[in-house]
């Protein structure tokens, strides 16, 4: 029987400092070469993704931006992809305006990935999120407010106070076409709303990744609300003891933190009964 396991990153198999341990990394690795079906599903893009996983093995396809995309890990080619259609993006644009709040705009423009930012009035997360993407190929700051909503735009992402951010949340889950995420950066003190197509999830590219790779079960590991749809649709699900509360509550079993390497020390420990 052919199990995939499936591990979020941030707070699960990254520690408190955002990075992989050299024991995750090494048992992990150890196992992979052992037969073992292994990917990570985040809401980081590849970008963001790559520093923190450094010599994690990487031999299966990735997913990221909280499934809006599952990517060649080695050419990081898209092989599967949602978009927003241009009536979900102008009413999300519509919202937005209402509430004076301007979003940084993911959209692939000519196959190249832009992150549009309107570089006016930043908040601080949103300065926290710049300073850590200097070298980021994708940012594109402008004071240019008719660029903000070009080309084939993927994920919206607002980063503030949760005064202000609840309201926009409260509205546009009002409708089904969309998939959103609100909830506390798990480094920092702000809030973060992400929007992505309805199709888009963990969970749905988690399977579709189970069907392309003919598995027969799904194994996952999560921390946060973003990761309940994931932990739906898998056979057994853990959750690390730093997970919230809610997620706690639907997995098969908790174990160690991620300070204490958590998932690589269950995979250690159960992937040889397999």
């Amino acid at each position: 029987m052919k199990k995939l396991y499936v591990s979020d990153l941030d707070g699960t198999l990254l520690n408190s400092n955002g990075r992989i341990s050299n024991y995750s990394v090494e048992t992990i690795n150890n196992l992979i070469s052992k037969g073992m079906i292994f990917t990570y599903a985040t809401a980081r893009s590849l970008v963001s993704a790559a520093p923190v996983t450094k010599g994690l093995t990487k031999n299966l396809p990735l997913i990221i931006y909280n499934g809006t995309f599952i990517v060649n890990s080695e050419t990081g080619k898209i092989i599967h992809k949602n978009v927003f259609n241009k009536n979900q993006i102008e009413l999300v644009k519509e919202i937005m305006e209402s509430n004076q709040v301007r979003p940084m705009v993911y959209a692939l423009i000519n196959d190249r990935e832009r992150v549009t930012i309107i570089n006016n009035d930043l908040h601080e997360g949103t300065k926290h999120y710049l300073k850590n993407r200097q070298n980021d190929y994708r940012i594109n700051l402008t004071d240019d407010y008719n660029s903000l909503y070009q080309g084939e735009i993927f994920y919206f992402t607002v980063i503030g106070e949760y005064k202000d951010l609840k309201p926009i949340y409260e509205e546009l889950k009002r409708y089904d076409y969309y998939n959103i995420t609100f909830q506390q950066e798990i480094y920092r003190e702000e809030y973060w709303l992400e929007i992505m197509p309805q199709s888009a999830s963990k969970a749905s590219a988690i399977l579709k990744l189970k069907n392309i790779l003919k598995c027969d079960e799904v194994i996952s590991f999560g921390d946060a609300i973003n990761d309940l749809p994931m932990f739906a649709i898998s056979d057994q699900c853990y959750a690390v003891s730093n997970a919230v509360e809610k997620l706690k509550h639907c997995a098969t079993d908790i174990i160690l933190s991620n300070d204490e390497d958590g998932v690589a020390r269950w995979l250690n420990e159960h992937y040889h009964r397999d």
